[in-house]
């Protein structure tokens, strides 16, 4: 199994190349977009800021690059935090600006949506699953605590793409998925064991 972990300098990369080594996977830091032609699955990891993020993308070629290998190609996607976020058709963070449109909603900031807790919101929180067959919450207990930090969150048209949800004074989505295109605004490489085990079952998943 050989992982590409997209490197268009908006993540720290070490803990997640990390965590898929430890699972026997094949890590490779995906510098350039042709670099995902070779990988089984691609993770999108991310910090900072959703337009400089994004501009990062589009300079480097890697819209074009996700949606052939993704959303045409059915190669399994997962999206951490801020990569989860970029996944959404925009995000309102700064300026309105256009995502990477592989998994239909707008991303706002948390107290827009109603939350009355301190911004960003950073440390650990339960997580629901909406559907026990979801093949990422395989073997993984419902109110398992993952690793949250951030400011922004997921807020879609459909809720049918809401894999999972959080409660931080308002229910908040914790994980989406389209396809084979996941996210989670959780960071699962530090989360634990429960972690460690939606990665193995992202690394399991079989497209249809």
């Amino acid at each position: 199994m050989r992982v590409a972990i997209v490197d268009c300098g908006i993540s720290n990369l070490a803990s997640i190349r990390r965590a898929v080594e430890d699972l026997g996977a094949i890590a490779v830091i995906a510098r350039e977009p042709t670099a995902l032609y070779e990988s089984d699955r691609i993770v999108l990891p991310g910090v900072g800021a959703y337009p400089a993020a994004m501009t990062k993308l589009r300079t480097g070629g890697w819209v074009d690059a996700l949606h052939h290998h993704c959303r045409d190609g059915a190669r399994p996607l997962l999206g951490i935090c801020l990569g989860m976020q970029l996944l959404a058709d925009s995000g309102e963070e700064v300026e309105l600006t256009q995502g990477l449109g592989l998994v239909p909603g707008r991303v706002r900031r948390l107290g827009s949506l109603g939350c009355v807790e301190r911004i960003p919101h950073v440390g650990w929180n339960g997580v629901r699953y909406e559907d026990a067959a979801d093949p990422l919450f395989a073997h993984i207990p419902q109110d398992s605590d993952f690793y949250f930090v951030h400011s922004f969150a997921f807020d879609p048209p459909d809720a049918g793409v809401v894999t999972s949800r959080t409660d931080y004074s308002v229910p908040v989505v914790a994980s989406i998925r389209n396809g084979n295109v996941f996210g989670t605004q959780f960071h699962p490489e530090k989360s634990s064991k429960v972690g460690r085990q939606l990665l193995q079952n992202f690394l399991d998943f079989r497209p249809c």
